[in-house]
């Protein structure tokens, strides 16, 4: 029997904001154990909660960019739970008014190969609510440590519906928000500091049979690829049992990226079983329009929009857009160059190819504050290649040599003395030395064999050291060859 597997993801977002949801205790990632807290994150008597304005302004922003309908009200729920990293015993949630609703994520799924776009598909949203974030435990050996910096740190947890179906579908979904969110600036999404965090509900079905699956939830999904990889162990899986005979458990199973498993952690809770009720300490929010209006006017252009931009202005290959667009500082980069130098092809080779390159060999992340060369100097290194004062291959010495020194081109083509030589006749006498010295070739090339050519460049460019003019050396050739 053939099976359909569906797919839905629960992501929780950390908002980047000063302070706290409901507190005004900041928060750094890697800040000394228990060092921002204070008596309203810890629930201590006598405390009351007083709302972040920025995280709500920050919230309405993310729906606005998923296409999500703002209501007027909104409203906060107590989620019931005892766990040592929740210090309330209870986390001030959203269930029945979250502060957006519907929407949608635009994903793009892998091509057919690397140099053809893949299928554009919309995933539907249930909902974005805001929620404060729990502490965080660490365990080491038969101890539990416990760390409230985390605990009343602004998230949005973003529901979609179940309609994805497949890993490759999951991955392209997290990859879209973490680019969205980015772009926004609403948050950096780096799951390896707990920014991003995502659990899967994945069931499978008979192809055809409208009926769910029975669910399960998985957690411990620590990474985009550990996303993709635990759906899809989890999807075969669950096919597995069925064709065996057997049944599926509605449960929580926890993700093994080192074993490449699944392992049941506990039975699922189901919504009772957390006791909601409207949060006695905080009153509705009524959203104005003019406020939702105003957030909207400020929205950034979103990154499938930049794309399709560089197609058009750019007449840019997806190979290259591909690379630029999820990164909005590459993006700004490459659009700060061209507007310098106007050839947008030669600048957009060079930061996807060589500067990419440094970048990774330096194990620097691609954001601005990493780019040692400035667009001005990557503008003239394009301009000198473009007029023939250095040829492509120095270029990209000179580039390396740029990005490792922080050195101006014109200074560094100076001071290693790589000008391309462009005096026509000096280059006339090195191509008939390399013709009278190279009879075969020059018998090849007039029997028909054109490429039998590159051997008598070869020969110029290696007496002159490599800084003859290549373009101008083939039309010396060419014409002494074909007298």
């Amino acid at each position: 029997m053939e099976y359909e597997a569906v797919i839905g993801l629960e992501v929780h977002v950390q908002i980047k904001t000063h302070s706290k949801l409901f507190a005004r205790s900041g928060y750094a990632y890697g800040a000394a154990p228990n060092t921002l807290t204070d008596p309203v994150v810890l629930g201590l008597p006598g405390t009351l909660p007083v709302l972040n304005e920025e995280a709500v302004r920050q919230a309405i922003r993310a729906g606005l960019i998923f296409d999500c309908t703002i209501p007027e009200i909104t409203r906060w729920d107590r989620k019931n739970y005892f766990y040592p990293d929740n210090p309330k015993n209870y986390q001030i949630s959203q269930l029945d008014y979250p502060i957006c609703k519907g929407g949608f994520v635009e994903i793009e799924l892998p091509g057919p190969s690397r140099n053809i776009m893949g299928e554009h598909k919309k995933i539907a949203l249930d909902r974005i609510q805001l929620e404060e974030d729990v502490g965080k435990l660490t365990h080491e050996g038969e101890q539990s440590l416990i760390d409230f910096n985390r605990a009343g740190v602004p998230l949005m947890e973003i529901v979609s519906l179940p309609n994805l179906r497949s890993a490759d579908e999951a991955f392209a979904y997290l990859t879209s928000l973490r680019m969205h969110l980015s772009y926004a600036g609403i948050s950096d999404c780096d799951m390896e500091k707990g920014q991003m965090r995502c659990d899967a509900n994945v069931s499978v079905r008979p192809k055809g049979q409208k009926e769910l699956g029975t669910k399960v939830e998985l957690k411990n999904l620590n990474s985009i690829s550990g996303v993709k990889n635990g759906i899809a162990y989890e999807i075969q899986r669950q096919q597995r049992v069925l064709a065996q005979g057997g049944h599926i458990v509605q449960e929580t199973r926890k993700w093994d990226a080192d074993g490449g498993i699944s392992t049941t952690m506990r039975s699922k809770e189901t919504v009772n079983d957390y006791r909601y009720f409207p949060d006695p300490d905080l009153v509705p929010l009524k959203i104005e329009r003019t406020l939702v209006d105003e957030l909207r006017q400020l929205l950034p252009e979103f990154p499938f929009q930049k794309q399709e931009r560089f197609f058009a202005t750019y007449d840019l290959p997806y190979t290259i857009t591909s690379v630029f667009y999820p990164n909005s500082e590459l993006c700004d980069y490459f659009e700060e160059v061209v507007k310098i130098y106007n050839q947008p092809k030669a600048i957009a080779n060079f930061i996807a190819n060589d500067l990419l390159r440094e970048l990774s060999e330096a194990h620097l992340n691609a954001t601005k504050n990493n780019f040692p060369i400035a667009p001005q100097q990557l503008a003239e290194l394009v301009k000198l290649m473009d007029d023939g004062v250095i040829s492509k291959q120095t270029a990209q010495d000179v580039f390396i040599e740029m990005f490792r020194t922080g050195k101006d081109t014109k200074y560094i083509i100076k001071e290693k003395g790589l000008a391309q030589n462009s005096n026509e006749q000096e280059l006339v006498n090195f191509c008939k030395a390399a013709i009278e010295s190279n009879h075969r070739a020059v018998a090849e090339y007039r029997s028909g064999k054109i490429t039998a050519i590159n051997a008598l460049k070869g020969n110029v460019m290696k007496v002159t050291d490599g800084q003859a003019n290549p373009a101008l050396v083939d039309k010396i050739l060419h014409q002494l060859l074909d007298l």
